[in-house]
C-alpha cells in the first residue's frame, strides 16, 4: 500500500460540557479497541473474545487486524483490535489506516459505534496524551484502566470517578491478565452504546483543540495534571526493579549474554518438552495407517490413503508440538517486556551491518513468519533501510523450518537432546549471521544510505499471562494445522501421483531386474521381491524421472533423487519436504506393506544403489544448512513484491539465497565428508 502520512483531520469539537445524547441504539454495533503499544490492548481484546478471534485485513490495504463477534447482554457487536497507537498523527501506513479506522475516514470501513480506550494503569501520563485526542472525535468512548491490579500491588491508587471528570467519558478500573472489572466494564459498554453517550471535554482539553502552535505543548501538561489529579502514590515506584534488572539485561556485553541464554534455554524447553507429544503423535499416524492398510484390499486406494494422506500430512503434523511450545515460549517472553530489551541490547550490532534500530523487531518477529515480519518493516522511514530489511528477513528461521531442522536433528542425533538443541541453535544461529551478514552487503552496495538511531519503549517487566500465551498458541497451532490440511494435503496428493503412475508392468522390468524378482521368488521372500518392485516402479515413475533429471546438481551436496524432488516441490512452501521425504522414502521403504513406517524410521533405514545410507552425518548436515538459507516460500516472495512495488526485489531475493544456500550446502557436504 502507498500511502502519504498526513495527519488525520480531526473534527472540531466545540465546548463538551453541553454535549447531547444521541438516540438510543438497540442495532448490532462496531467497538474498536484503542491505546498504546503494550498499554495490554490485546490481552483485553483475547479476555473479552476468547477463541472467536479472525485476522484480515482491512479493505483496499495490507494492513492486518482482528475482529471477533461477541454479544454484550442482548446486544450484537463486532470487536476490532487496531494496531498500537502514540497519537492520532500517524507517522507510518499502519498508524494511518488504524487512525483513519477511528475517525471513519477508511474507504470499505464503517466508523465505529464505539471506541473502547485501553490506558496503563502503571504509565498513565504517556497514555493520556492519544486519550485527549481520541475523546475529540466525539464519538462514544469508554475508557478501560488495564493492569490495576499491577498498579494495586505498587502502592498505586487510582481515583477512576476523578479521572472519568478529566477525561469526560466513563472509566473501569480492569485487569485483562485476570479477568478483574470485565462484567463492570462490559456493563459500561453496554450503557454507553444503547444511550449513545459522547465524551464531554473537560474545559482545558476543549481549549487545547484552538490553541495553535501550542497545542501539543498544552495537552502533554493536561495530560501532566489530570494525571496528578487522578493517581496516589509514587508513580516512579513500579520502575525500581525494572531499572534494577536492566543494569544486567540491557548491558552491553551481560545482555547480549542473557539473550543467548535465554534462546538457548528456549531451544532446550523445545527439544525436551516435545518428545512424547511428538512420539505420541507419530505412533498415532502409524496406526491409523496400519488400520486404513488392513482394512482396504492392497491397490491404488490403498497407497493413497496411506501414503499420500497419511504419510504426508501425518510427516508434518508430528512437529506442531515443537511449533506450539516455542509461539508459547516467544509470547510469554514477549509479554513479560523482555523482546523491547533484546531489541534494544541488538540496536549496536544492527548498527554495525548498515540497519537501524529499527530493524531489529522484524528481524525478531521473522521467527514466527516472515511474511508479517516483512509488513511490519513499515515502522521503518527509510526506504533503504526497509528494502535492506525486507530482503534478508526470509534467512531468519521462520516456524515452517521447524520441521526440517526437527528431522534432520533427530536424524543426527536421536538420543542426545543437549547436542541436538545445541544444533537446532546453530542452526538459527546460522541464519542470524547470514541476515546480518547479507544486510551488511546491501547496505554497503545496492542500498546505501545514513543509519537512524533507535528509540523505542522499554515496558515495564510483568508477570506474562499464560492465558493470553495459550490463545496465542491456539491460533498459530490452528493456521499451522490449516496449511497441514490445504496445501500440505494438496501437495501430498499430487506427488503420490507423480510417484505412482505411470505404472510399471513386468514386462518393462530391465533383465537384472526380472531375474532377480525370479530369485526372490523361488527363495520365498515375497515381501523382498514385492519391495524390490515397488523401488524399480518408483524410479520408473514421473516423480522419478524427474529426480533423476535433476539428480547430478544436487549430488555434489549430498541428495540423493528422492531428496532432489523434495527439494523441487519445497519451492513453494519449504515444510513440503518433510512430506515429500515421508511419501518417496516410505513408498519404497521395506514393509512398507504392512502399514506407514515412522517417518524417521523411514528415513533411517533409506539406502543408496550401492546399499549406503542415504542420510549420512555429512547429507544431514548439507540439507540442514540448505534449508537455513533458502528461500523456497512463494507467499514471502507476492509479499516482498507488494511491499517493494517492484519485481526487481523479490527475483534479487530468491537468486542470492538459491545461490547461497547452494554454496553453503556443498561447502557443509564437502567439508563433512573429510571429517566424518
Amino acid at each position: 500500500m502507498s500511502v502519504a502520512l498526513d495527519h488525520v483531520e480531526l473534527p472540531v469539537v466545540a465546548a463538551a460540557t453541553d454535549a447531547p445524547r444521541s438516540t438510543e441504539r438497540r442495532g448490532p454495533v462496531t467497538i474498536a479497541l484503542v491505546g498504546n503499544p503494550n498499554a495490554g490492548k490485546t490481552s483485553l481484546f483475547n479476555r473479552l473474545t476468547g477463541l472467536r478471534a479472525k485476522t484480515a485485513n482491512f479493505p483496499g490495504t495490507t494492513v492486518e487486524h482482528r475482529r471477533a463477534a461477541i454479544a454484550i447482554d442482548q446486544l450484537s457487536v463486532t470487536l476490532i483490535d487496531l494496531p498500537g497507537l502514540y497519537s492520532l498523527e500517524p507517522s507510518t501506513p499502519d498508524e494511518l489506516v488504524a487512525c483513519q479506522a477511528i475517525s471513519g475516514q477508511l474507504a470499505g470501513e464503517a466508523p465505529p459505534d464505539l471506541v473502547l480506550l485501553v490506558l496503563d494503569s502503571t504509565n498513565l501520563e504517556r497514555n493520556l496524551f492519544l486519550a485527549s485526542q481520541v475523546v475529540e472525535l466525539h464519538r462514544p468512548t469508554v475508557a478501560a484502566l488495564n493492569f490495576s491490579d499491577v498498579a494495586q500491588r505498587e502502592g498505586l491508587a487510582v481515583d477512576v470517578d476523578e479521572l472519568a471528570r478529566w477525561l469526560g467519558c466513563p472509566v473501569v478500573a480492569v485487569s485483562a491478565r485476570t479477568g478483574q472489572g470485565m462484567d463492570q466494564l462490559l456493563a459500561a459498554v453496554d450503557a454507553t452504546v444503547h444511550e449513545q453517550i459522547r465524551p464531554r471535554l473537560h474545559p482545558e482539553l476543549a481549549a487545547c483543540g484552538s490553541c495553535g502552535g501550542c497545542r501539543h505543548s498544552a495537552r502533554f501538561a493536561w495530560a501532566e495534571r489530570a494525571r496528578s489529579a487522578s493517581v496516589r502514590g509514587d508513580v516512579h515506584a513500579h520502575g525500581h526493579l525494572t531499572e534494577a534488572l536492566d543494569r544486567v539485561l540491557t548491558h552491553r556485553w551481560a545482555g547480549l549474554g542473557c539473550f543467548a541464554l535465554v534462546m538457548a534455554a528456549t531451544f532446550m524447553v523445545i527439544f525436551w518438552a516435545a518428545t512424547f507429544p511428538m512420539d505420541l503423535i507419530d505412533r498415532l499416524f502409524a496406526t491409523a495407517g496400519d488400520l486404513v492398510s488392513r482394512w482396504l484390499p492392497e491397490g491404488d486406494l490403498n497407497s493413497l490413503l496411506t501414503h499420500g494422506v497419511i504419510g504426508g500430512v501425518g510427516g508434518m503434523l508430528v512437529f506442531l508440538p515443537q511449533i506450539c511450545l516455542l509461539f508459547f515460549v516467544l509470547a510469554l517472553l514477549e509479554d513479560s517486556g523482555y523482546m523491547a530489551r533484546a531489541a534494544f541490547v541488538m540496536d549496536r550490532l544492527m548498527h554495525r551491518v548498515g540497519l537501524p534500530g529499527k530493524a531489529f523487531v522484524p528481524l525478531l518477529s521473522a521467527h514466527a513468519c516472515a511474511i508479517p515480519a516483512i509488513m511490519s518493516t513499515r515502522v521503518i522511514e527509510d526506504r533503504r533501510d526497509r528494502l535492506a530489511t525486507i530482503m534478508v528477513i526470509p534467512l531468519m528461521t521462520c516456524s515452517a523450518r521447524i520441521p526440517v531442522y526437527a528431522m534432520v536433528t533427530a536424524l543426527l542425533l536421536p538420543d542426545a537432546p543437549l547436542k541436538a538443541a545445541a544444533l537446532f541453535s546453530g542452526a538459527y544461529a546460522l541464519g542470524i549471521a547470514a541476515a546480518l551478514a547479507m544486510a551488511w552487503l546491501f547496505k554497503r552496495t545496492l542500498l546505501k544510505g545514513p543509519i537512524r538511531p533507535l528509540v523505542i519503549e522499554l515496558p515495564n517487566y510483568r508477570l506474562p499471562s499464560l492465558r493470553n500465551a495459550l490463545l496465542l498458541t491456539f491460533d498459530r497451532a490452528m493456521a499451522f494445522v490449516k496449511t497441514a490440511g490445504t496445501t500440505i494435503l494438496a501437495i501430498s496428493l499430487v506427488l503420490w501421483l507423480l510417484a505412482n503412475y505411470p505404472k510399471t508392468s513386468p514386462d518393462e522390468l530391465p533383465p537384472g531386474v526380472h531375474a532377480r524378482l525370479q530369485q526372490l521368488s523361488a527363495a520365498g521372500d515375497e515381501a523382498g521381491a514385492r519391495h524390490l518392485l515397488e523401488q524399480v516402479s518408483l524410479e520408473n515413475s514421473f516423480a522419478g524421472q524427474i529426480g533423476r533429471a535433476v539428480q547430478p546438481l544436487f549430488a555434489p551436496l549430498g541428495f540423493d533423487w528422492k531428496m532432489s524432488v523434495g527439494v523441487l516441490t519445497s519451492f513453494a512452501a519449504r515444510e513440503v519436504i518433510v512430506s515429500t521425504t515421508a511419501i518417496l522414502y516410505g513408498l519404497g521403504a521395506e514393509g512398507a506393506d504392512d502399514g506407514v513406517d515412522s517417518l524417521l524410521d523411514s528415513l533411517r533405514g533409506a539406502a543408496r544403489a550401492d546399499g549406503t545410507p542415504v542420510f549420512t552425518t555429512a547429507t544431514g548436515l548439507s540439507l540442514l544448512v540448505f534449508y537455513v538459507l533458502a528461500m523456497q516460500c512463494l507467499p514471502t516472495q507476492a509479499v516482498t513484491r507488494r511491499e517493494s512495488g517492484s519485481w526487481k526485489w523479490p527475483l534479487i531475493q530468491l537468486g542470492y539465497m538459491t545461490l547461497l544456500a547452494y554454496a553453503a550446502a556443498l561447502v557443509t557436504y564437502q567439508a563433512a565428508r573429510l571429517l566424518t
